[in-house]
């Protein structure tokens, strides 16, 4: 897959997670669970190292890039987001299966998920930054033609933050997996494609308050 890289904002940076990571996430797991009941974080120090050495393997095979989120400035760590469920347009199977990546190792497709934050770090402008940061790698950079995101149908609020972004929706995948609490849950399914990205991406920078995108240190725009 191609190479996961550190992204940078102004409120926040994206490092490629790694097992120096495990302290500062398991505080920002276990500080306060309030805001977590229709998300899946780590709530010990072994579920977290399970969680890092799972996007570690996912990592190598190309099937996500995860991240830490860092706040900008003191890089105290607020949380974890990636671009996962990684899709392989030309790698010569279909339908795309796990195990199979592009020659370049580049994907055509993908989704945003698995974004959890302490609640210190919510409605903070570091979730939408951090969106504009991985919207941007993936469509300026990777150039996919798709980018998905869900959440569950009853989480109104990341719904909401969804929607905020100019996802369009598309509907409700009914009993999609076993859901944080244990049922089968229900998932609102939202889409961006590469046509639509130039809209959502002005949307994000009036948000983000123009900042610059950094990948890697360097300023660029992907």
């Amino acid at each position: 897959m191609h190479e996961s890289i550190p992204l940078h904002g102004n409120l926040v940076r994206l490092e490629p997670i790694r097992p120096e990571h495990r302290a500062g996430l398991l505080a920002a797991a276990t500080e306060d669970r309030t805001s977590f009941r229709y998300t899946y974080v780590p709530a010990d120090q072994d579920a977290v190292d399970r969680f890092i050495d799972r996007a570690l393997l996912d990592r190598s095979s190309g099937l996500a890039a995860t991240y830490t989120v860092r706040r900008a400035g003191d890089g105290r760590i607020a949380g974890s987001t990636r671009l996962r469920e990684l899709e392989y347009w030309r790698a010569g199977v279909w339908p795309p299966r796990p195990g199979h990546v592009n020659p370049d190792g580049v994907p055509d497709a993908g989704s945003i998920g698995s974004t959890w934050l302490a609640p210190w770090a919510q409605r903070t402008g570091i979730n939408t930054e951090s969106k504009l940061l991985l919207l941007t790698l993936a469509f300026d950079t990777w150039r996919v033609h798709r980018i998905s995101l869900q959440a569950d149908r009853r989480n109104l609020r990341s719904r909401t933050a969804i929607e905020g972004l100019g996802a369009t929706f598309e509907g409700v995948r009914r009993a999609h997996f076993l859901g944080a609490d244990g049922n089968p849950r229900d998932s609102a399914q939202y889409s961006i494609l590469r046509t639509d990205w130039p809209a959502v991406a002005e949307r994000l920078r009036r948000r983000a308050g123009g900042g610059a995108v950094r990948e890697g240190g360097a300023a660029r725009a992907g």
